[in-house]
């Protein structure tokens, strides 16, 4: 197992180079040697990307305890076509909260210098500008809040560290009636009920999609129950009717469910703890006993409100009649197999509409619509996997989405996939087997409803509602189909060793007491991996590549455990670790024959 207790590697930090340039900084441009003096964590990030969102929220505690010597720069490393443009990068930073430089990198520069692998990945830099530290995925902040206590005492005695203000410089706030509004409901009254993200509140508005008729929310983020004015939220989405006096809100950074009393305005939480779930953690009980992750969107599925958890890629229920919750889909496992519940793999799914027999489903990063049927059972109406996205009408075997977050059930059968990434309103009939186009020219369309023959389409980076006639006949469009821009690592064939690199955090040791290390290995195509797929325990594992597949992707997921190295505590804080890799590669003779994946530390064999 290639886990070892912490060592100092010092690595000269590439320069920061970015083609989209800086944000957040008052259009100042910085280089490495601007930031010499301070502790620089670099956060490679991609705004589709939860497990990112996730880090974006772990960092603000760091960012604040130590904001005199850390300076967090986001590196935004496009995953999606859509997400390389600039204007893109500029509404998720501030859809998104992010209070720190981001350099817009679209051609991935900055990632290459750094050997980066994996979305999101931690790189520490020391102020002599020396990289200490490399962490993939998340779960890593406490690590790198030990790392960064030992930095500024080494650098303060040595007289390396400067302290004073970082150079984030807040954009000027936008006085619309929503910010980036996330999802809506058509309320009995015939109002509609918006998810305010990015203010963190809910706002009811009067039937012409504009007026305000009240908010609910105080604004600030948080997790507090009570009043419409004092109740707080973190960048709610989803919103479902309960019954006709109530709706569940999917509160998503909380990783809660929200009751909203539509008489009073009074809130409440139905689920979660305000904490996210981890692997080993409760996938069932008592609602408000169990920790969530992220979810996105909520529907009425039978007599059971279905969550969209798109932090573990998992469908759960939450039961009002006894108060429970638990999985109904999905093994945690990113990527597209269908199947019966318990073996079905999704990829953040977004949004969920009901039908009497169907709960439909767009599961985001795979650019899929997927439905479950009355039994449970999972299948994929289009898309293919992780890494092929466009937009693309005709057969649905064919045809292609960009990163959907919304569905919605017509009445005719057919549904509305709300194409985020395509800004398209698309349409798919299940009679034929066709996709077609019936909108463009919508900016990230994250939802949308029906009100009599007109469709109200959530439009959230031009935050407003839109509303349309539902066209009787498609949008002819231009077909483009995409594939993840990611260079492909050259591999030999046959046997090639894959090592996840863990080092255990400083004051900390790898938890031994059960196995808490995990890798499970497989490939795309299935044909690529002759051995060495499944799970297992070990973080090491020699895989055989096929000679007579040219390319594919390797799908690595490792999770290890540390816990705190202090023989006098009988109950040692322990924390997980854990990152998910889809790695293109291209067979050739003169491959390497070795894999190094870094979970966290750094590569002893690093050249």
């Amino acid at each position: 197992m290639t886990a070892s207790s912490p060592r100092r590697v010092r690595v000269r930090a590439p320069e920061l180079v970015g083609k989209g340039g800086w944000l957040n900084t008052g259009d100042q441009q910085y280089t490495l040697a601007d930031l010499r003096g301070r502790i620089v964590v670099l956060d490679f990030w991609t705004f589709c990307c939860i497990n990112c969102l996730h880090v974006l929220d772990e960092l603000r505690e760091l960012e604040r305890r130590h904001s005199d010597t850390v300076v967090v720069i986001g590196v935004h490393s496009p995953k999606f076509v859509h997400e390389a443009e600039h204007t893109a990068v500029v509404d998720a930073v501030e859809r998104y909260g992010v209070e720190h430089p981001v350099l817009d990198d679209p051609e991935l520069a900055t990632w290459k210098q750094y050997a980066v692998r994996a979305w999101p990945t931690l790189v520490v830099i020391d102020p002599e500008g020396y990289v200490v530290a490399q962490h993939a995925g998340e779960g890593h902040v406490h690590a790198i809040e030990r790392l960064v206590t030992e930095l500024e005492a080494e650098h303060g005695a040595k007289g390396t560290l400067r302290r004073g203000d970082g150079p984030y410089v807040a954009p000027e706030p936008e006085p619309t009636t929503l910010r980036f509004p996330g999802k809506a409901l058509v309320l009995p009254s015939g109002n509609f009920l918006v998810s305010d993200t990015t203010r963190h509140q809910l706002v009811e508005l009067e039937p012409d999609g504009e007026t305000v008729v009240r908010r609910i929310g105080s604004g600030a983020r948080g997790f507090e129950d009570g009043a419409a004015d004092t109740a707080t939220f973190s960048e709610p989405q989803g919103l479902a009717l309960l019954d006709e006096g109530s709706v569940v809100v999917a509160d998503t950074v909380n990783h809660a469910l929200r009751r909203l009393d539509l008489a009073t305005g009074e809130v409440t939480t139905l689920a979660g703890t305000g904490r996210q779930w981890w692997q080993g953690s409760p996938t069932a009980g008592p609602a408000r006993e169990i920790d969530l992750s992220s979810p996105w969107d909520v529907a009425v599925f039978g007599d059971k409100v279905w969550i969209a958890m798109a932090g573990v890629h998992q469908l759960w229920a939450y039961d009002p009649g006894d108060s429970t919750v638990a999985v109904t889909a999905g093994t945690t496992n990113e990527g597209l197999v269908d199947g019966p519940g318990a073996e079905a793999w999704f990829a953040q799914p977004s949004g969920l509409a009901a039908t009497a027999d169907r709960l439909w489903l767009a599961d985001s990063e795979t650019s899929a619509l997927r439905w479950v049927d009355l039994d449970g059972v999972v299948h994929t109406a289009v898309g293919t996997g992780l890494f092929d996205f466009g937009h693309r009408d005709g057969v649905a075997e064919q045809a292609l989405f960009q990163h959907p977050l919304g569905v919605t059930a017509l009445p005719d059968g057919s549904v509305a996939v709300s194409d985020t990434y395509n800004h398209a309103l698309r349409r798919y009939d299940p009679a034929t087997g066709e996709v077609t186009t019936l909108a463009t020219d919508l900016r990230e369309p994250s939802d949308a409803v029906l009100v009599g023959d007109d469709i109200v389409v959530v439009e959230s980076a031009r935050h407003r509602l839109t509303r349309l006639r539902l066209p009787e006949a498609a949008v002819r469009v231009e077909s483009v189909a995409h594939r993840t821009q990611r260079a492909a690592t050259e591999v030999a064939p046959g046997k090639l060793q894959l090592d996840v690199i863990f080092q255990a955090p400083a004051g900390q040791k790898l938890d031994t007491r059960y196995p808490s290390t995990r890798l499970l290995v497989s490939s795309t195509p299935p044909e690529l991996l002759l051995a060495g797929e499944g799970a297992d325990t070990d973080l090491s594992r020699t895989l055989e590549l096929n000679p007579e597949i040219e390319e594919g992707v390797l799908h690595v997921s490792a999770m290890a455990a540390s816990c705190d190295d202090d023989p006098s505590n009988e109950y040692p804080a322990c924390h997980v670790h854990q990152q998910d890799w889809g790695v293109p590669v291209r067979l050739s003779v003169e491959g390497t024959d070795r894999l190094p994946l870094v979970l966290a530390g750094m590569d002893a064999q690093t050249p």
